[in-house]
């Protein structure tokens, strides 16, 4: 006896079709976040905690710390050139290419150029985009400049980022 063919899940009518069209939407969340400014163009509640898609724009020397995380994060590079390390070795990435960070893996991205930067990233599955939402800073746009912040209010995000790190699946290194 054979096993039978594996089924495809009926369709969820629940789901709706999800169409981001950044030029015209203004209820996008926009985040200033270590310098960089990121627009959640889908996010796990569009998803079903799927993944969540980030546009991600990076200005010279800009980029987070160190860190890991439990899921998947795929980056398409639209414009410039960033400098990725993952596991300690350096890899550059130019617009038009592709790198896929493993869950668990020790990684870090910088500009390293001094042209702005412009990628996509994708989270599978979703959650990076709440821990965004919690600790950084909302923007009017996407070409938004970061505002200026104190030493001291830096300090106080970078704790609340450590703070809240776990809980969103991610490790501070």
């Amino acid at each position: 006896m054979t096993d039978p063919e594996p089924q495809i899940p009926p369709d969820d009518p629940r789901r709706q079709l999800a169409v981001v069209r950044p030029a015209v939407d203004d209820d996008l969340s926009h985040l200033a976040l270590a310098g960089d400014i990121y627009t959640i163009l889908l996010s796990g509640k569009q998803t079903d905690g799927r993944y969540c898609l980030i546009d991600m724009r990076v200005p010279p020397g800009g980029g987070p710390p160190p860190h890991r995380h439990d899921f998947e994060e795929m980056f398409t590079i639209l414009e410039g050139q960033l400098r990725f390390t993952f596991r300690g070795e350096d890899v550059l990435v130019n617009a038009g290419e592709t790198v896929n960070i493993p869950a668990n893996a020790p990684h870090f991205f910088r500009n390293v150029s001094d042209q702005p930067a412009r990628m996509l990233c994708m989270c599978t599955p979703a959650g990076q985009d709440e821990y965004f939402l919690e600790i950084a800073a909302p923007v009017e746009s996407a070409a938004a400049t970061p505002p200026e912040i104190s030493e001291a209010e830096q300090n106080a995000r970078r704790q609340k980022a450590a703070r809240l790190a776990a809980q969103y699946r991610t490790e501070l290194l």
